[in-house]
């Protein structure tokens, strides 16, 4: 019998993996080709994006809200959780202390040096991060082993993340490596709480929080397709936002 968090290390290990891969891979590819790998990234995220979003339209979440609220639940998520997060400047510490582990390859272990070097790093890594850890399979997944129902949608959220790291570490090198932290940080968080709390959230309550993740990474595509740099990190306490909107509607309601 497995523990709780073996799928969230099974994860950590595959995009530790398929970065390494993608790193080794990458050096050998020109500058053109590593350009349209990204692009196809970004249009595969939006694909993902688009699907996750249509949670909006979720029936537990009309049933419990009616069918006029649930997009104004998600934009009152996202107004406030930008509000916050931008006045956490959390966009910028996450660019800070992606700074800090690129300082540190360089130094410790032979990575690449300069601005552009620091400028890939950063963006290899709050992408990265946000893409593998925002997400209807990292939340239900990390909830559910926590539960003790097993850590089957980890494993497969884990063969997904290690195919996609491959690609995106050789875009963006070892900043998709330091994801690792991310996805040990958020999903033992997650999993934790699914083993102290239980089945805590509704499906309604969930379904809103997935919408607006979505809609996050609408704008982690965005920005992969260099379209407009969005500061999609001031966005992450929507997350937090969007179930307590919708158990205040519901309790209107």
């Amino acid at each position: 019998m497995v523990f709780a968090g073996f799928g969230t290390l099974v994860n950590a290990a595959t995009v530790a993996l398929g970065s390494t891969i993608g790193v080794l891979a990458g050096h050998r590819l020109p500058e053109r080709t590593r350009t349209v790998v990204t692009d196809a990234l970004g249009l595969v995220t939006l694909l993902i994006a688009a699907d996750a979003a249509m949670h909006v339209e979720d029936h537990s979440l009309v049933e419990a809200v009616g069918s006029s609220a649930p997009a104004l639940i998600v934009l009152a998520a996202l107004l406030v959780g930008g509000i916050v997060g931008s006045l956490l400047r959390i966009e910028d510490r996450l660019e800070g202390f992606a700074g800090v582990l690129q300082r540190f390859t360089a130094r410790r272990l032979g990575g690449e040096e300069g601005q552009e070097a620091r400028e890939r790093f950063i963006q290899g890594f709050v992408s990265s991060s946000l893409i593998f850890c925002v997400g209807p399979l990292t939340i239900l997944g990390s909830i559910s082993e926590g539960l003790g129902d097993g850590p089957q949608q980890l494993l497969l959220k884990a063969a997904l993340d290690g195919f996609a790291s491959i690609a995106f570490a050789a875009s963006f090198g070892w900043g998709v490596m330091a994801s690792v932290i991310s996805i040990l940080v958020v999903q033992g968080s997650l999993t934790a709480v699914g083993a102290f709390l239980g089945s805590f959230l509704p499906d309604a309550h969930l379904a809103a929080l997935t919408a607006t993740g979505g809609l996050i990474l609408v704008g982690v595509a965005l920005r992969l397709l260099d379209i407009r740099q969005l500061k999609v990190g001031d966005l992450l306490p929507a997350l937090v936002v969007a179930p307590l909107v919708t158990e205040l509607v519901v309790a209107l309601r």
